[in-house]
């Protein structure tokens, strides 16, 4: 990007220098007068144009250079906001996969959460079961209820869209 910037830079001084050497060498050029009729005007441009030849095919040298230095700088000028949006969108695409990698790192432990948990609950579901019996006789109360409805998150990816279920311990 620094690269084609100077190229510009260096394309539009280029096409500075030109203008002023143009507006140099014809300071001089014609002088004629506010009255002066455009067929007057336009005589006296030929006139000098066929008395002096070399001036006028140095100006045309450097119209045409001017031209075609305006061609190249449009060329650049395009060329960098062409660069300008794809570097958008790769700088887009590198913080998307950076946040994305970030989020994987948080999905992954929640599903180790989850394992630990779902691990945790069936030790005690264990226990509860072990411990019901008697619980009952001693409270006439279940110790504890609800085992057929805990879940605990997991994430999960088909490869483009994550989903959180919650899964049935």
């Amino acid at each position: 990007m620094d690269q084609i910037q100077a190229e510009i830079t260096a394309l539009q001084s280029q096409i500075q220098v030109l203008q002023q050497e143009r507006a140099t060498l014809t300071i001089n050029d014609v002088e004629s007068g506010e009255n002066d009729s455009p067929l007057a005007m336009v005589e006296t441009y030929r006139r000098q144009a066929r008395e002096n030849p070399q001036l006028f095919a140095e100006l045309k040298g450097i119209d045409d250079a001017i031209a075609a230095l305006k061609i190249q700088l449009n060329h650049k000028q395009a060329q960098l906001t062409r660069w300008q949006v794809e570097s958008k969108q790769l700088t887009q695409q590198q913080q998307l996969e950076e946040v994305k990698k970030v989020a994987q790192v948080h999905a992954q432990r929640i599903n180790q959460l989850a394992g630990e948990l779902a691990t945790e609950i069936r030790q005690l579901k264990t226990c509860a079961d072990q411990l019901s019996p008697i619980y009952w006789q001693v409270y006439y109360k279940p110790f504890i209820t609800g085992f057929k409805t805990i879940s605990v998150p997991h994430v999960r990816s088909d490869g483009e869209v994550w989903t959180i279920v919650n899964r049935i311990v």
